[in-house]
């Protein structure tokens, strides 16, 4: 009989890329039978999931809503939506714990929570205000401590996040394409393709959930610098695309939400590694476990082409 796994963000890019990976693995299809959780499931997307999947309610803010939802439930893989305002780190903290606390309370054997590293711990103290990692980390810690087997999907920087205005390149006088941040060009950064690979990551978690109990997949293809970043896009849109760095305050200028936090965070991680000294050794170990080939770069943006505007 299929063990129920319970995907929370089912309609989101890493939770839809859980659910379409079970759903296209032989194996794990016949292993799990997915239940797609979504606040609203009167979304397009959600409408489009009920096709091929149950798609069930349930919000972290709502204790009754969840206690139905992953009733009977064996696995979840659990996510949650950073907070950037006034007490964001406790609420997004508190959103996990909630998640965590009723899928023990409800009998589940198995929970797969997607996190990321304490830059407060990976800095000796130098930075702590980077609330989105130091909720998802305190809430891998409590996670840890409960009783319930566990494993952690750790993503690196967003291939999709290139899209983004503040950090896609932007036209400069000379008609070239400036791609900018305070750090150095040469800094270091893991890169996944969230919405294709997360599930691949997953995926090997859900086929050995034995041998991957208490692991963290440092989720990445490969460490990228800027500089490569940008030699990829010039390759991939035939213009001509340059690596440059700016002030702190410049680039912090172009950031719409945050963007203390994620200047810090950007700091950190050329300073520190984006999962600490250890950065390169932890992406090759997840990337070489992966339940299929993570995408590079390149091939990102074959099938999501970079519009330049």
């Amino acid at each position: 009989m299929s063990k129920i796994l319970a995907v929370f963000g089912a309609t989101g890019q890493q939770g839809s890329s859980v659910v379409h990976f079970v759903l296209n693995d032989p194996e794990l299809s016949q292993k799990y039978k997915i239940r797609a959780i979504t606040r609203d499931v009167n979304s397009e997307k959600a409408k489009a999931l009920k096709n091929t999947v149950e798609v069930v309610q349930g919000d972290a803010g709502d204790r009754a809503s969840l206690e139905t939802a992953l009733a009977g439930v064996h696995t979840v893989f659990a996510m949650t939506v950073p907070f950037f305002g006034p007490g964001g780190l406790e609420l997004e903290y508190n959103s996990a714990k909630t998640i965590a606390d009723v899928a023990v309370q409800k009998g589940a054997e198995y929970i797969i929570f997607s996190t990321l590293p304490s830059r407060a711990e990976i800095s000796g103290g130098k930075y702590t205000q980077i609330s989105h990692f130091e909720a998802k980390a305190k809430a891998e810690r409590y996670m840890r401590s409960l009783p319930i087997k566990s494993a952690f999907y750790a993503p690196g920087f967003f291939m999709e996040n290139f899209a983004m205005p503040f950090m896609a390149p932007r036209a400069a006088d000379d008609g070239t394409w400036l791609l900018t941040r305070h750090t150095s060009p040469k800094t270091p950064v893991p890169l996944i393709d969230a919405t294709g690979d997360t599930g691949k990551f997953i995926g090997a978690i859900l086929a050995e959930p034995d041998k991957f109990e208490g692991k963290t997949f440092c989720a990445s293809t490969a460490l990228y610098t800027l500089e490569e970043v940008a030699a990829i896009m010039s390759k991939a849109t035939g213009q001509t695309v340059v690596a440059r760095q700016i002030s702190a305050e410049d680039f912090k200028a172009t950031i719409p939400f945050a963007p203390d936090a994620l200047v810090d965070s950007f700091s950190c991680g050329e300073e520190f590694g984006f999962y600490g000294p250890e950065t390169e050794k932890l992406v090759a170990w997840a990337a070489e476990n992966a339940r299929g080939q993570p995408s590079t770069l390149e091939e990102f943006l074959q099938v999501h082409p970079l519009q330049l505007k």
